[in-house]
């Protein structure tokens, strides 16, 4: 999502391929093996496989939002907690099942929503003073953090409406009920290879 958000808003030229996870193309396999989205192919055939390198790519091709216009350090060191330990957590919390022999499919981990929530609490505090995450502007920060957040929120939303993070509730409601998020989550065609 956030790969596609930098495409987007960079303007690049790319062919969009859709596909279904669970009917992986063989060409899609040749050229990333690793079986997940993103894969972008750059006119010099390198690949990028990862979301948050594909976002970074579009906006050091065209920035024009100014989202890299911050403290990149902050911003990378605040990614880097989403992206590991909180992300360690939310899978935990969401999934139970996938890490636990005891739970049934469908349950989710307390305990792991409670260690996330040292995430949430360091997000709602920035936003107690700024709107966005690096200060009074979006950066990509906020398009790289915000898609995690919506998952965790949506795992259950009768919990996420009363949790004491009404800063964040905001910040996440902005994204998206954007323009840039509803246009991004348009449904596509299944991409199929074109017969010989």
């Amino acid at each position: 999502m956030r790969g596609r958000m930098g495409l987007h808003v960079s303007a690049l030229d790319y062919e969009h391929r859709e596909v279904l996870l669970r009917e992986k193309p063989a060409h899609m396999l040749a050229i990333s093996p690793k079986g997940t989205v993103p894969v972008y192919i750059r006119e010099n055939g390198d690949i990028i496989e990862e979301s948050l390198d594909l976002l970074r790519f579009a906006l050091a091709q065209n920035d024009p939002h100014h989202w890299m216009d911050c403290d990149t350090d902050d911003a990378d060191t605040l990614i880097a907690a989403n992206d590991g330990p909180f992300k360690h957590n939310l899978d935990r919390y969401k999934y139970a099942s996938r890490y636990s022999d005891d739970a049934a499919r469908g349950d989710v981990d307390l305990s792991h929503r409670l260690a996330a929530e040292e995430h949430l609490k360091a997000l709602e505090t920035r936003l107690e003073v700024n709107s966005y995450l690096m200060g009074g502007a979006q950066t990509y920060a906020d398009i790289a953090i915000f898609p995690f957040i919506r998952q965790f929120a949506n795992t259950d939303l009768d919990w996420w409406g009363l949790a004491p993070y009404p800063n964040l509730q905001a910040w996440l409601s902005r994204h998206i009920e954007s323009n840039l998020f509803k246009t991004i989550m348009k449904k596509h065609p299944q991409w199929a290879p074109q017969a010989l």
